[in-house]
């Protein structure tokens, strides 16, 4: 074998080694520190009506139409605060729709929490306008005040939701 050849081998192997070493530390740093969380903007709804400045003494007319949601209740709860976990001390207002929770990047309450599943459960209103919990398949499960969820549950404020290492209460 030529000198040339070995040198490049070597070169290659060397390379390779390296390769491996900056993976390794990457690991090992995103296992210490975590991965970094961005806060989420609140979302618009899609459906929210937008008004138009009124004009010549006339009433404002709204340039789309939205489904009439239920009234607030007096004591309903308001927000959903995240108390215990990497996201502790995150709200959510509670303004009548889906709040998703897992680590999928689309979820409105992102879980940076290895027991947590991508599409993990889901807080939502019912008919009624009582906000129910509900477990979506998760591997680890959802647990309300140390029950595991295996039916869709209603919720009551200051009940801890436990997913993995986040804990989550619904406040007034």
């Amino acid at each position: 074998m030529s000198d040339l050849t070995l040198t490049v081998m070597r070169l290659g192997f060397l390379a390779v080694l390296w390769l491996f070493v900056i993976v390794a530390v990457q690991v090992i740093r995103s296992d210490l520190f975590g991965t970094k969380v961005n806060p989420r903007s609140s979302r618009r709804a899609a459906g929210t009506p937008v008004q138009t400045a009124p004009g010549n003494g006339r009433a404002a007319q709204p340039t789309q139409t939205a489904p009439a949601q239920p009234r607030q209740r007096r004591g309903a709860p308001t927000q959903l605060v995240v108390v215990q976990g990497s996201l502790a001390g995150t709200t959510v207002a509670l303004q009548g729709q889906t709040i998703t929770l897992g680590r999928a990047h689309d979820s409105t309450i992102v879980l940076d929490d290895d027991y947590a599943s991508s599409r993990h459960a889901r807080i939502y209103p019912d008919q009624t306008g009582q906000w129910t919990v509900e477990d979506l398949g998760s591997t680890n499960g959802t647990y309300l005040d140390r029950q595991r969820l295996t039916v869709p549950t209603p919720l009551q404020p200051g009940m801890p939701i436990r997913i993995g290492r986040t804990v989550i209460e619904l406040r007034k």
